[in-house]
């Protein structure tokens, strides 16, 4: 998996795609990773992929993406794409030589997934998907709490994920409800972050059931609002409720168990509140300001120690799994 370059001098990044979340946080998180350097951007308007290298100061902008793997200077390639070209770009990268950590979810379907994977394994390259939540340290003090038996065992998980969002179509994030480009709606967008949160808590699912409904936003050609139900190989039961359709946001994770229970009231905040058999406490975990960093810096140093890193492209088609399970049912 080791590229001697990579191990000397640092990570050299091309990065596929360059729109909202790539600005806010990938491209900068790529740029300032310890061992990391972004040296190329592609974007299908050389226009844009100019202004965006002038603005964070990379040398090579790229109209085409395949110009971009094709470089022999980049060691590895983030994809930051829609999730429809996912496949095509990762398995492209893989197979130039280059480590691949791709947005997520990982592809439109299971069996893109694997091809993914296979083509990374066939070129022995390291691949990652950007399930970035795995890095929260108030998921990482959850898992210790699940752990220790200090809630006892877990019995039902409760998570919502609710975000107004009716974009028209000339709006730069108007793809993730087109079916064709995002493969479904607000289960396949963040539904997919929750998802990898709860096989992270709770181990392997045995069962997935999914209701993905329109309750207001009939028009449109994925669902608005999606319940899905997982039953764990543990016996512990979950439920995770998505929409884009309720006004008010929200973004709780609820851990109840047989001797106590965790709260997370925002994910993306850093308070927990654990309750146990002595009491309620309150405790603060908090994110780093860039919630990629800590996702590129365990890739980069995944690939300097020649070990898989810690969000692989297995969890990553695990969690496609359960998604096709809730759009199949």
């Amino acid at each position: 998996m080791c590229h001697t370059d990579a191990v000397s001098k640092g990570v050299r990044w091309g990065l596929i795609g360059a729109g909202d979340i790539a600005r806010k946080r990938v491209a900068p998180a790529l740029r300032d990773a310890p061992a990391s350097t972004l040296v190329a951007v592609s974007r299908a308007r050389s226009e844009l992929a100019a202004a965006f290298a002038r603005e964070f100061g990379i040398p090579r902008p790229y109209a085409d993406w395949r110009e971009l793997v094709a470089d022999r200077d980049i060691d590895a390639v983030y994809v930051a794409t829609p999730v429809r070209v996912h496949a095509a770009q990762a398995i492209a990268a893989a197979d130039a030589g280059k480590h691949v950590l791709c947005e997520k979810p990982m592809a439109m379907t299971v069996a893109e997934c694997d091809r993914i994977i296979a083509a990374c394994r066939a070129k022995g390259v390291a691949l990652g998907v950007a399930y970035y939540r795995r890095f929260y340290p108030v998921i990482a003090r959850i898992k210790e709490i699940l752990a220790s038996g200090g809630i006892g065992d877990p019995v039902l998980a409760q998570i919502d994920a609710f975000e107004s969002f009716n974009p028209q179509p000339d709006h730069p994030r108007a793809w993730l409800i087109a079916k064709s480009e995002a493969g479904g709606g607000p289960m396949m967008d963040f539904g997919c972050h929750r998802i990898e949160v709860l096989l992270d808590l709770l181990g392997p699912v045995a069962e997935v059931s999914g209701f993905p409904v329109n309750v207001r936003l009939k028009s449109r050609e994925v669902e608005d609002t999606c319940i899905a139900r997982l039953r764990f190989r543990s016996g512990a039961e979950a439920i995770l409720a998505v929409s884009h359709a309720a006004k008010e946001s929200r973004d709780s994770v609820e851990i109840f168990a047989s001797a106590g229970s965790a709260h997370v009231p925002v994910l993306n905040q850093a308070r927990l509140r654990v309750v146990t058999a002595s009491g309620t406490r309150e405790e603060e975990h908090p994110a780093p300001a860039n919630l990629h960093e800590p996702l590129v810096a365990d890739f980069v140093q995944a690939i300097r120690e020649d070990r898989d890193p810690t969000v692989t492209g297995e969890i990553g088609a695990e969690v496609s799994r359960v998604l096709a399970a809730i759009y199949r049912s």
